[in-house]
């Protein structure tokens, strides 16, 4: 039983250790320029174009893809957990500036520099070509109905289904404005990812959806495109935002480079004939490649390079978390045991905690810790990790015969001494069930992570979810299942050999 306090007292230093392991490595990968990308394959692309680029004149740099939403890629520019992303003027004035003239819309860069220098950042290196919003239906539907324009829109389909992405439900540029300047009477309903909206059209399960004028789709679906009749939406040109310390010289051949037909052909290497990002950015950068499958099948993309690194990243990620946990919930479980008036409100609070959506909690924890990454994940993870361990250590203190403890007592053993002698290791089992719902659900919690940087297998699931590709999302869905089972199949053998170990010393008592 003792051995069994040591391994718990021993928890506090195990997680320091994790953390400083952690944080060494996080340090020792600050040292590249660091470029983010949002999670649609434009983005991607545009990133590792970038990355590729700054590489093949010598110069280090990561690709830090699919971090999230505006909102959270110029948090991690202003706080420097990135140096450079790839960003749209119209964005960049109406969503991060907030101003919203017309006349502000259409402003060079170099106006807006001035509005960005008192952020500390910069727009340089104009790509060359327009991406910007639109509103798009099924061709047989717009024919239909008589639909050209957004202002027949308004008019005519009051009854149409929308399916827009989250970002444009909620931009400053977005579904709100569109409403207002054109009467839309249209409610937005649940957003739907980037990635997946064709899909939803064509099998009838939306009728409306925002679409970039560069998506790679457009070539391919029988989709019309309504026109911007009263001229709301502002340019969209493709720039690089970044920090105003930043060099943007060894990536000015990139300027000019890129016109709107041929980011759809970028795109639609993504997303239609199969390609990696990385390949794709490579054929335009003109940097060698091997030639591999053009449509790698699901064994392929399961067993791809990354996949140790990014199955180790998904551990010590789960096991950090766990680690920190089970040191917060159990002496939270305790108190609530000793303090009965604290187990209702302790109880609730976790309870309040576990609901938090995770991309609500992980956007919030960028915002208090001021960075993106590991650390907002690995918080979030021991924020969902709290309640089973804090409930469990409670219920099993609870089912320790009061006689026992009383016992102890009248023996002369402190509350401390029953504390470590007789409660914990009776309560034992019924804790370790505990640690082990937790780790489990961190187990498939932590593709999230992947949303801010903190990489893991998430990061497959995003990439496909950004390009439609089931086998990809597959092939990161798979091993963290995978995972998720060989943790469950550990904590059992080891209460069976608690259990066992249990046993045996009470046969030798004998």
């Amino acid at each position: 039983m003792a051995r069994s306090w040591r391994w718990a007292a021993a928890l506090p230093l195990l997680a320091a250790v994790m953390a400083a392991m952690m944080a060494a490595v996080m340090t020792a990968q600050a040292a590249p320029l660091a470029v983010g990308s949002k999670r649609f394959t434009e983005s991607y692309l545009l990133g590792e174009i970038v990355t590729q680029t700054l590489n093949a004149q010598g110069l280090a740099a990561e690709h830090r893809q699919g971090l999230g939403n505006t909102a959270i890629l110029a948090a991690a520019l202003r706080d420097g957990q990135i140096d450079l992303y790839p960003e749209y003027t119209g964005t960049i004035v109406r969503e991060l500036l907030k101003r919203e003239a017309a006349a502000d819309a259409q402003a060079p860069l170099t106006q807006i520099n001035v509005w960005l220098a008192p952020m500390g950042l910069k727009a340089a290196v104009p790509l060359g070509f327009n991406n910007g919003y639109a509103l798009a239906m099924r061709e047989s539907d717009a024919a239909r109905l008589g639909i050209a324009t957004i202002s027949e829109l308004a008019g005519k389909a009051p009854t149409l289904k929308p399916g827009l992405s989250h970002e444009f439900i909620a931009r400053a540029d977005g579904w709100p404005a569109l409403q207002r300047a054109y009467g839309l009477r249209l409610a937005a309903g649940a957003g739907l990812d980037h990635g997946l909206a064709y899909q939803a059209l064509a099998a009838g399960q939306v009728d409306l959806i925002d679409v970039y004028t560069t998506d790679a789709q457009l070539a391919r679906q029988p989709v019309r495109v309504l026109v911007d009749d009263r001229n709301f939406f502002p340019r969209y040109d493709a720039v690089l935002l970044m920090r105003a310390t930043v060099d943007e010289r060894p990536l000015q051949g990139l300027a000019g480079r890129l016109s709107e037909a041929g980011m759809i052909r970028l795109n639609a290497a993504a997303e239609l004939e199969g390609k990696s990002f990385a390949e794709v950015a490579r054929g335009f950068v003109g940097q060698p490649t091997p030639a591999p499958p053009s449509s790698p099948g699901l064994m392929a993309r399961l067993l791809a390079p990354d996949l140790f690194t990014l199955l180790l990243q998904h551990v010590a990620l789960v096991s950090a978390s766990l680690l920190l946990a089970v040191t917060l919930a159990v002496p939270l479980g305790i108190a609530a045991h000793r303090l009965p008036r604290l187990a209702g409100p302790l109880m609730a609070v976790t309870g309040l905690l576990q609901t938090l959506p995770s991309l609500a909690l992980l956007a919030f924890l960028i915002a208090v810790v001021g960075r993106i990454g590991f650390v907002p994940a690995l918080l979030a993870l021991v924020v969902y990790g709290l309640l089973p361990i804090v409930r469990n250590t409670h219920a099993g203190l609870r089912a320790v015969p009061v006689g026992l403890t009383q016992a102890a007592q009248a023996l002369g053993l402190t509350r401390r001494q029953t504390l470590r002698c007789i409660e914990l290791p009776l309560a034992l089992p019924t804790l370790m069930a505990g640690v082990k719902t937790a780790a489990v659900t961190s187990v498939g919690t932590a593709t999230v992570a992947a949303f801010v940087g903190a990489g893991g297998l998430g990061e497959r699931i995003v990439s496909g979810l950004a390009v439609n590709d089931s086998h990809l999302m597959l092939a990161g869905a798979l091993p963290a299942a995978l995972l998720a089972v060989l943790v469950q199949l550990a904590f059992d053998a080891l209460e069976r050999l608690v259990s066992w170990r249990r046993h045996g010393h009470q046969t030798n008592g004998r």
